[in-house]
């Protein structure tokens, strides 16, 4: 999925402010040069004029700035090197750690998204990618994923 979809969708999940999603990015990399702008610049469409790519490392960022917002930030654990490519598993770990989400949180998500998944793809998701049962998340059930945790955030 495009990183931007993904911003765009837990920003609205969230309902959060440009000035809260710069917040949330600097909980992960205090130093992280993102301003106002290029916040308002990854969340427009891609044929809007003034649209940026979002790159890696700011959903990297981002994601990771969510787990400390949702769950605090442990100080006694060194901090974790940012993810240089964010696939679409990375962002259903980060998501499944910040909200604090169990096997039977996940499948009822997909599954009001109208999107059921087995058990054991489920867990597939969740593999090493060297591991032999690993499985790739497709785009559509993250959408998915996305579009049921949302619901379930806001509460429709």
């Amino acid at each position: 999925m495009i990183n931007n979809d993904v911003l765009r969708a837990i920003r609205y999940m969230l309902d959060l402010s440009d000035q809260k999603v710069i917040e949330i990015v600097k909980l992960a990399d205090a130093s992280f040069p993102i301003g106002k702008d290029e916040v308002q610049a990854f969340l427009k469409k891609d044929d809007e004029e003034g649209y940026a790519e979002c790159s890696n490392k700011v959903l990297a960022c981002f994601l990771d700035g969510l787990v400390f917002h949702c769950r605090g930030k442990d100080e006694s654990r060194p901090p974790r090197p940012v993810e240089k490519r964010v696939t679409n598993n990375v962002v259903l770990k980060k998501l499944r750690v910040a909200f604090e989400l169990k096997d039977v949180d996940l499948h009822r998500i997909l599954e009001d998204a109208g999107f059921p998944v087995s058990k054991p793809e489920l867990s597939a998701l969740f593999r090493q990618p060297d591991h032999k049962n690993f499985r790739l998340c497709g785009d559509q059930l993250l959408r998915h994923f996305l579009r049921g945790l949302t619901m379930r955030v806001r509460g429709g």
